[in-house]
């Protein structure tokens, strides 16, 4: 499986987890609430459905909207497939969920784990956060070291380009930053001087997360930079 279709497998299952859908809902959320999924088309996204299906991740159930039944003999069009989570499926997607490793925070996987952060508990959210801007830290440092070696051969445009990627980069590290803080003080206040244990592990206990300005704000992932 490719890195990029096991993202769209990982996304699928927790949509699903949330509520079962037809496969235009599917792709009009992959769309607009994980905005990394624009590319993604129908083309790929029925053979991911076909193959949770044959996993046992996913059942293919009737829509059963009264309009569906009542269309059909008039239209000749079929009612429209529903696919819901089985419980293999959610054990699957929660196992997804617990893992930390690198291919949590590449860039090609980071921001489809963090659509998922509310379903997700604050160590591993932890983790992750910490493993992305260490990454991030790594790639900044040896960027400044190649503009560093190259300046002098650079032109303007190319030494603007660069500039303006290092600055990419300096923005997300300071989300994160605001990011583990925020995760952080909400731990502590869970800590054991408040009669619970430090390492919360509950499904979905999100900390408050950072509006720009550093006030808090909503719980509601934000963009990342990249």
């Amino acid at each position: 499986m490719s890195r990029r279709s096991g993202i769209l497998e990982f996304a699928v299952l927790g949509l699903l987890r949330e509520s079962p859908m037809h496969g235009y809902e599917l792709r009009k959320r992959l769309n607009t609430s994980l905005g990394v999924f624009r590319a993604f088309s129908y083309g790929s996204l029925y053979p991911c459905l076909k193959t949770l299906v044959a996993n046992g991740w996913l059942i293919e159930e009737s829509g059963g909207a009264q309009e569906d039944a009542s269309a059909a003999p008039l239209t000749g069009r079929r009612a429209k497939i529903v696919y819901r989570l089985t419980a293999e499926g959610k054990e699957h997607f929660e196992e997804l969920l617990s893992q930390t490793g690198p291919d949590a925070y590449e860039d090609e996987t980071f921001a489809a784990r963090f659509a998922f952060f509310g379903q997700t508990s604050r160590d591993v959210r932890m983790r992750v956060l910490e493993g992305r801007r260490s990454r991030l830290e790594e790639r900044l440092e040896k960027m400044r070291a190649s503009l560093a070696r190259t300046r002098e051969r650079l032109d303007d445009y190319t030494l603007e380009l660069q500039r303006h990627g290092m600055e990419s980069v300096e923005r997300e590290v300071r989300w994160l930053n605001e990011l583990i803080e925020s995760e952080r003080a909400g731990r502590d206040r869970k800590g054991p001087g408040h009669g619970e244990p430090a390492r919360d592990t509950t499904e979905g206990a999100p900390g408050v997360l950072p509006r720009p300005g550093g006030d808090p704000g909503p719980d509601t992932p934000g963009d990342t930079a990249t």
